[in-house]
């Protein structure tokens, strides 16, 4: 099986991109059970972060009935088609409750801990981090960089790790707090800023 993605231009023309997902040799038909998504709901999908189910799609593959949500993604201005009976096993989810945001705040004022792995290995663990969704993970890596710009300046990919990190964690933030974008982006940097006038400058 695989999912298709569509990278939307601006004259709203589509490119098509394919990406496998694991399949189990099964044929996958349209499921009996109700849906865990469904139409004009916001969810969290892996490595592209907050999408929009735009509608239900029914395509008949080989013979078989297969069903897809059909899923927008604003920022990267992407559409793709994912599998119903695959969305839940894939890592597709709903959007974090008010209290699991809470969690978000207590994570991003912690301290960070030392780093124990060069900094190739590090970039490994972040980059996988970034790809599950997590909001919890995404707060661990925005905490351990911004850490390290309080030490020295950043690298690039210091940079573009903690953008990345930020862009996924505020887009979901935003939704569930009915926010703005920016201003979730300056209460998240604001928890660190909080966090890093409390470290004694030993410990940073």
């Amino acid at each position: 099986m695989e999912l298709e993605h569509r990278r939307l231009d601006n004259s709203d023309r589509t490119h098509d991109v394919k990406l496998p997902v694991d399949s189990d040799g099964s044929q996958t038909q349209r499921p009996d059970h109700t849906l865990e998504f469904r139409p004009n709901e916001f969810v969290v999908y892996p490595g592209h972060g907050v999408g929009h189910i735009k509608a239900i799609e029914v395509q008949t593959v080989g013979g078989t009935s297969l069903e897809f949500f059909v899923i927008e993604f604003a920022k990267s201005k992407m559409r793709a088609r994912v599998p119903t009976k695959k969305a839940a096993s894939i890592g597709m989810r709903k959007l974090s409750s008010p209290a699991a945001i809470e969690q978000i705040r207590r994570t991003l004022s912690q301290a960070a801990p030392r780093a124990r792995m060069n900094w190739s290995r590090l970039t490994k663990e972040y980059e996988t981090k970034i790809k599950t969704g997590s909001i919890i993970a995404l707060a661990e890596v925005m905490r351990d960089l911004h850490r390290r710009t309080a030490d020295s300046e950043q690298s690039y990919s210091e940079r573009q790790l903690y953008a990345a990190a930020l862009n996924r964690l505020s887009g979901e933030v935003a939704l569930v707090k009915q926010i703005s974008e920016e201003n979730a982006v300056l209460e998240l940097e604001s928890f660190l800023t909080d966090r890093a006038g409390r470290i004694p400058n030993n410990r940073r």
